[in-house]
């Protein structure tokens, strides 16, 4: 049982590192020389947090698959 917990813990935090970093825009900001320090803080944040409902919604399907149906 612990070992199911373990592997769902690492399923999780997986597909949320996945998420985040595919939805990163990273080439448009990182070669672009107008955009200053601030702007690309500025863009990681609200990045980061229209990426958590997506990354709720992951954990909630993997935990609870029938949510699905």
């Amino acid at each position: 049982m612990m070992k199911n917990k373990k592997s769902k813990a690492k399923l999780i935090i997986l597909l949320g590192v996945i998420w985040v970093l595919i939805t990163l825009p990273l080439p448009w900001i990182v070669n672009n020389s107008e955009v200053s320090e601030s702007q690309f803080n500025t863009i990681l944040g609200i990045i980061g947090i229209m990426s958590i409902p997506f990354i709720v919604l992951g954990v909630a399907w993997t935990l609870k698959p029938e949510l699905t149906t």
